[in-house]
């Protein structure tokens, strides 16, 4: 199953907009931006997105970056573990 990774456009001034756009170029992902995600408090707060609905942070948009693809992995491995992959 391809991730689906969200980003909520009120948090582009942490840097997120560079991170979408790098996913954004490869074909295994969708990659959807919304007007809010509607987790105002994180978004203030720090980068972030949603990762098969689950949320991903980081201190910075390359450490968001990281735990996206970390993510993924994870969820590359669950599925491979299920016999879903």
């Amino acid at each position: 199953m391809r991730p689906i990774i969200e980003f909520c456009t009120n948090n582009m001034h942490h840097g997120t907009a560079e991170v979408m756009k790098k996913l954004e170029q490869s074909p295994d992902y969708d990659v959807v931006e919304y007007g809010c995600l509607g987790n105002c408090g994180e978004c203030y707060l720090f980068p972030y997105a949603l990762v098969n609905g689950e949320t991903v942070a980081g201190e910075t948009a390359e450490q968001l970056m990281e735990r996206i693809m970390e993510k993924i992995k994870e969820l590359e491995e669950m599925d491979r573990v299920l016999g879903d992959g």
